[in-house]
């Protein structure tokens, strides 16, 4: 058999992940390949380390993208920070929370489980109470964004319910980084991590990674050698650290030019107007499913206004929904996970893409398929309704 190149199709990718990446990230990434210890792609390194740091809203200086997809980044909090048989409390409002509570447990930790709906933030009562029952306990884990649900925990009171009982944070921030504000030296959060495929509009294969100085003083101070050869931030810093460079990997050149691209753009844009952006375009969204007769799982005081889990009307058959929608419509949008897998769609409207264009052509799609599904909705009523936020703003 003989192969030819492959041509993907155009599609718009408005699912949780990745998003739609942008021209000037491709076009990046499409530069020609140097070495990984190139001065020059050192200094483009540095750059990234202090986009990163802006970003995150952090001086902390292991701030770094690791060389690998968003899962890496959760598992090099984990097993860097964590020790066999130590106690921690993990916060569980959706599918990846329960990945950390997996991720404590390989590394050998006792995970203690806060639980909370799906669909619903963190309780910050939960949190005081387990921390009161499990004095030991030194580390507390949570998601800021939970991707399966759409649902914004308040990282600050978490992390500042924590602090007082004298643990550290390893914070999912995944789907909120450059879509939602995130401030992590202002909030106390102690190890936080990312990805690229999202809020910051470049390719899957990054995950962005902070840690502050009580989390980099714990590593250092193990009793334990960390299990990952790959993943053990000591080695890991002696390459991205400052002065003469440690060779640990061969770094992912092309697709760092692209994240180098994204963040440029992120500053270029400024964080707050990025997240304002995020927050417009949901609103046009949520007024036309809701012109439709549609509803959203979470409550909007806590939902993420880039990940819009919305809930199907009796009898309609979400995976037929997403598969004519990419067939007919070359549109991806998200399916339920765990508990909610057939009962939600989940939309993104993440960096590049959370605009008006994608938002409109969503809501057209959907209604035409919904409609000739016999789905219980509104027609001819969502676009006009979504473009009338888009005046008023």
């Amino acid at each position: 058999m003989s192969y030819t190149s492959f041509n993907p199709p155009v599609r718009t990718l408005m699912g949780p992940g990745p998003s739609d990446v942008h021209p000037r990230v491709l076009t990046a990434m499409a530069r020609p390949t140097i070495g990984h210890l190139d001065p020059a792609f050192v200094a483009m390194m540095e750059e990234i380390k202090s986009l990163l740091q802006y970003a995150f809203q952090t001086g902390n200086a292991l701030t770094i993208p690791i060389s690998a997809p968003a899962s890496a980044g959760m598992e090099a909090c984990f097993v860097n920070l964590v020790e066999p048989g130590e106690k921690v409390i993990v916060c569980i409002n959706g599918v990846f929370g329960a990945r950390m509570q997996e991720n404590i447990e390989r590394a050998g930790g006792m995970a203690v489980v806060v639980e909370d709906a799906m669909g619903t933030p963190v309780s910050p009562d939960k949190l005081e109470d387990a921390l009161k029952k499990h004095r030991d306990a030194r580390i507390v884990a949570f998601v800021h964004a939970e991707t399966s649900t759409g649902v914004l925990s308040d990282a600050k009171t978490l992390a500042e319910i924590a602090r007082h009982r004298d643990c550290l944070t390893i914070v999912d921030t995944v789907t909120s980084l450059g879509g939602s504000p995130l401030k992590v030296d202002e909030w106390g959060l102690d190890a936080v991590f990312s990805g690229s495929q999202k809020c910051l509009s470049c390719t899957p294969g990054l995950a962005p990674l902070t840690l502050n100085d009580r989390a980099v003083d714990k590593i250092k101070k193990r009793k334990t050698r960390v299990q990952s050869w790959f993943l053990d931030l000591n080695l890991v810093m002696g390459y991205w650290g400052s002065g003469k460079r440690a060779y640990h990997h061969t770094a992912p050149i092309n697709t760092l030019y692209g994240l180098h691209e994204a963040l440029a753009m992120l500053q270029e844009e400024g964080l707050e107007h990025s997240w304002a952006r995020h927050q417009h375009q949901h609103l046009a969204l949520r007024t036309g499913i809701e012109a439709m007769g549609l509803s959203f799982l979470v409550k909007e005081s806590v939902r993420l206004p880039q990940l819009n889990a919305v809930v199907m009307p009796e009898g309609v058959d979400e995976a037929v929904l997403r598969s004519r929608l990419l067939n007919d419509y070359n549109l991806e949008i998200g399916a339920g996970l765990g508990a909610l897998a057939g009962k939600i769609i989940r939309i993104g409207l993440m960096g590049y893409g959370a605009n008006m264009k994608n938002v409109m052509y969503c809501l057209e799609a959907l209604e035409a398929v919904l409609a000739d599904m016999r789905a219980p909705i509104r027609t001819g009523v969502a676009m006009n309704a979504a473009q009338s936020v888009a005046v008023l703003n």
